[in-house]
């Protein structure tokens, strides 16, 4: 019986971006498990991924094409022909636009499952022919990159391995042990080679329990502490002026906006010591190489871009960027951009005529976009009934009876339960991909390794029978999966030398390529140029200058802490990454839920002990927008006025039928229209249940 092996990568949303090894017999995958070879992944796989066949060969995989029989939300069904469903769609969808226009169909889409084709490619070409309503997609990372573009031209950041050079290592709203786990080992290499490690951030996580110092922040107040830390720097001449005056624009004008910072005035703000603050400075100033490596999940505050501004400030006051082992690590997705045009076509089609932004879908439901409303979605690579915030009223929208919703997934998930048409999604060993990392610095192709399961289809064949059915001839709707992704990896290869010499058939050769780095490009921003108008670090931003935003950092406390402060009993969540899921994917999967356990929510003894809450009790957690139950785990983990719960529990599997986003709030951030989850008050009171 013969045994083939076939690479792969794992799809999922996660920096590491791992490359895959399934190992096939007769058809059937019986291991699955990570690539030695790779640089990044050596031979090891987080707990979310190492059970992946559990979750190919679930027996609660979708397998047919679905059509709602009961009232929404009823879990009626009658099986259907892939035939039926795509006439289905078409035929509703071209109604649609006859009555209302294109305008009046929303593609929701995020992360759930990444890559050029499945995510990128199909995220464009058929909208943009169809001439739907675009989509923000901003719930994860548009603030910092907002910021990033603003300040820096472009987001590059070294390999994990550069850590190892590393003096002082700054982990600033960032848990790698549980999202992004394959830069810890750089981390501990580092640290037992002498780095001191920090970690800021609200709670002890488990990196912050193997750190030499952690900061437990008040939540949303990191920019605050970013600019005491240069207040100091700068007040005690640790700056780099040298650097500033030939790399930088505006660092005098950063230095009057930091004098405002003083320590005193930042220690009331974050809860930390004025000591603490000032030896923080002091020794991120006077440590080299020193390195501020970040995450996404800071900037999910209303304040996030001009806190994440604040970040990107700190490496350029003390001349740290293009120092290897230095600077600031958030992401490498600046580097394997793809063509613009070869991935959506967009100039072939009708313009977009509007966009809706995916933190505002509950709204957007119930009457928040008019003309035309919203008549149909069309949701995949995402579950916004569980992920998305202010989920009450996303459900409220999902319940309209003229809403026409089609899910395409791999599970009945707590959205799909909503749909009118379900179809049935591959999974990553059942479709070709092209994968770019935003944690390394390596592509990798992801080969199918066994036949679709069931009548699965994969994204992009889904587009294409869609595409069909609505009458569209354009060549490029209709491509096969290695056509779609050679054009893009062709077009992007001719622009952009980071892809010089990667071609597909060296992928279908080698499973990853390290991207095309010259010596003076190996450490991000090392030949002291910035892709940004000026070609320096504009730490005074005309960009944001000309938007009519602040063009230097500040501070600026939430709305929602404002309207809702400590003094009258309300609590400030964070909805922290779990171990076990990657946001709501996995958490269906009867291990990892065992593993990570039944939803809780952290409380620190002083407020559990004033609520009169004890360790173990169910607990309601409410605000204005909704509320729901979770088990109380009374922990000095968080300290006092601050609660976790983790995000990604499925609502359906939790014991109340809702889940922490249903108290989450869906205003905006101050840049990008990027989410605030964690811009999130609640009060905190036992349950009766």
């Amino acid at each position: 019986m013969t045994t083939q092996r076939v690479r792969g990568c794992c799809p999922h949303d996660c920096p590491d971006t791992c490359a895959t090894i399934t190992e096939v017999r007769d058809g059937r995958a019986v291991a699955f498990y990570a690539d030695p070879e790779h640089p990044i992944t050596q031979g090891w796989l987080c707990a979310k991924v190492r059970p992946y066949l559990e979750r190919v060969y679930s027996p609660d995989r979708l397998l047919y094409p679905l059509r709602r029989v009961g009232p929404k939300g009823s879990g009626r069904w009658e099986r259907i022909s892939w035939d039926e469903a795509i006439t289905t769609i078409a035929e509703r969808w071209q109604a649609i636009i006859a009555e209302y226009g294109a305008a009046a169909i929303l593609p929701y889409s995020y992360s759930g499952t990444l890559g050029l084709l499945q995510t990128a490619i199909v995220d464009a070409r058929l909208w943009n022919r169809m001439g739907a309503s675009g989509l923000d997609r901003t719930i994860c990372c548009a603030a910092a990159h907002a910021a990033v573009y603003a300040t820096l031209g472009a987001r590059r950041s070294p390999d994990y391995d550069d850590l190892r050079h590393s003096r002082l290592i700054i982990l600033w709203g960032h848990n790698p042990a549980s999202a992004g786990p394959h830069a810890m080992p750089f981390i501990r290499q580092a640290q037992r080679a002498g780095a001191y490690v920090v970690v800021i951030d609200p709670r002890r996580t488990a990196t912050a329990r193997s750190a030499d110092l952690h900061l437990a922040i008040r939540p949303a107040t990191d920019g605050a502490l970013a600019l005491g830390m240069m207040n100091v720097i700068f007040a005690e001449n640790l700056h780099d002026e040298a650097w500033l005056e030939a790399h930088t624009v505006g660092w005098r004008e950063l230095r009057a906006r930091a004098a405002e910072y003083d320590p005193e005035r930042v220690a009331t703000i974050t809860g930390l010591p004025v000591s603490t603050i000032i030896e923080l400075a002091r020794r991120y100033a006077t440590t080299k190489p020193a390195i501020i490596k970040t995450a996404d999940g800071i900037q999910r505050h209303q304040n996030g871009g001009q806190t994440f501004r604040a970040l990107l400030c700190l490496p350029a006051v003390v001349g740290q960027y293009g120092v290897r082992g230095g600077g600031l690590a958030y992401s490498t997705g600046g580097y394997a951009t793809w063509d613009a045009e070869a991935v959506g076509h967009a100039s072939e089609c009708p313009p977009v005529p509007r966009t809706v932004n995916m933190n505002r879908l509950g709204a957007a439901l119930t009457g928040e976009v008019t003309d035309p409303p919203i008549m149909s979605l069309f949701v995949y690579c995402a579950n916004p009934l569980a992920s998305s915030p202010n989920a009450g009223l996303i459900e409220q929208g999902l319940r309209r009876e003229d809403l026409f919703t089609v899910v395409h997934e791999l599970f009945m998930t707590d959205t799909a339960r909503y749909a009118d048409i379900v179809l049935p999604a591959t999974s990553q060993l059942e479709h070709l991909d092209l994968h770019r990392a935003y944690g390394h610095r390596y592509l990798t192709l992801n080969q199918p390794a066994i036949a679709p399961l069931g009548e699965a289809k994969s994204n992009w064949d889904v587009t294409r029978l869609l595409a069909q059915a609505m009458g569209y001839s354009e060549p490029w709707l209709h491509e096969s999966a290695e056509e779609a992704i050679r054009g893009v990896l062709d077009a992007s290869r001719a622009r952009n030398p980071f892809l010089a010499g990667i071609t597909f058939e060296r992928l279908q050769q080698e499973g990853t390529i390290r991207l095309t780095l010259s010596p003076e490009n190996e450490v991000p921003f090392a030949d002291g140029h910035f892709p940004t108008p000026s070609g320096k670090v504009e730490l005074w931003s005309a960009t944001m200058a000309a938007q009519g935003l602040d063009p230097l950092p500040h501070y600026e406390p939430p709305a929602e802490y404002v309207a809702h402060p400590p003094e009258e009993g309300w609590l400030t969540l964070i909805s922290a990454a779990a171990h076990h899921f990657v946001s709501s994917s996995m958490a269906n999967q009867p291990s990892l839920r065992a593993k990570e356990g039944e939803p809780t929510i952290e409380i620190n003894p002083v407020d559990a002990a004033a609520r009169n809450i004890r360790d173990g009790d169910v607990v309601v957690v409410s605000n204005q927008r909704g509320q729901c139950h979770l088990r109380a785990v009374v922990s000095t983990n968080v300290p006092p006025g601050v609660v976790s719960a983790v995000k990604g529990h499925w609502p359906s599997l939790s014991p109340d039928g809702r889940n922490v986003n249903w108290t989450t709030p869906d205003a905006l951030a101050d840049l990008g229209g990027q989410s605030t989850f964690h811009s999130n008050r609640v009060q905190v009171w036992p349950s009766r249940i």
